[in-house]
């Protein structure tokens, strides 16, 4: 049997920690590692407890969840580490800012148990958890500011082949590997090649952020641009 994947809970709310923590140890294949309650100790667990996810409340006293995803995703050493934002509201203002910093997804905490542990599988293989509909209403509000201060250019993306660009266009879409090998007719592993070359000429710390970059870029238009 598989080792269960280690999760980390990180909320000020002790009582979302104990029913997230009931939910994670009702499957076997995953189990809790840690709690934190503070942005300083979500951090502080993740270097030392194991954790493969760490479920991320944004709103926390102290260190916030955005800065604590932060340090976990500049951390060489918690490479392995994928971060799921857990949010009172599937479009929160910080979640765009979480996203660009490295979370693998975001997940409403109004979300079906069911759900809530499908999405630890999801960003643990190192899929992104974004719904399409939701990721263009954020990102359009988002680029809506005159202070987002992002690189929108289209000048970015120079180091990409064509086919680089076109995968890139169809992950910013929303596409698994398996949809888009479909709608090229190549193989998924070949999608996966291309997505991960994408990646590093991007310097995209995983899935997530290659759909941030294709709405920033305006290689996928948002709802509102």
């Amino acid at each position: 049997m598989s080792t269960p994947i280690g999760v980390l809970i990180a909320d000020d709310q002790a009582l979302l920690r104990a029913s997230f923590t009931t939910l994670v140890h009702s499957t076997p294949d995953l189990r809790v590692v840690g709690e934190a309650g503070t942005g300083e100790e979500a951090v502080q667990r993740a270097r030392t407890s194991g954790a493969d996810v760490v479920l991320m409340d944004i709103r926390m006293p102290g260190l916030d969840g955005l800065t604590a995803t932060r340090q976990i995703t500049a951390d060489v050493n918690l490479a392995h580490v994928k971060v799921l934002i857990l949010t009172t509201f599937e479009i929160d203002e910080y979640v765009f800012e979480a996203l660009r910093s490295g979370a693998s997804g975001f997940l409403g905490k109004s979300a079906e148990p069911g759900d809530l542990l499908d999405a630890i599988r999801i960003v643990h293989r190192g899929d992104a958890l974004l719904s399409p509909a939701a990721t263009r209403s954020l990102i359009s509000r988002y680029l809506a500011r005159p202070d987002h201060g992002l690189d929108t250019t289209p000048a970015r993306l120079d180091c990409l082949t064509q086919r680089e660009r076109e995968i890139l266009t169809l992950v910013g879409s929303g596409l698994s590997n398996d949809d888009i090998a479909a709608h090229l007719t190549v193989s998924p592993h070949t999608v996966k090649t291309h997505v991960n070359r994408t990646m590093t000429k991007l310097g995209a710390h995983d899935r997530a952020q290659l759909v941030v970059i294709a709405y920033e870029t305006g290689l996928v238009r948002s709802a509102h641009r």
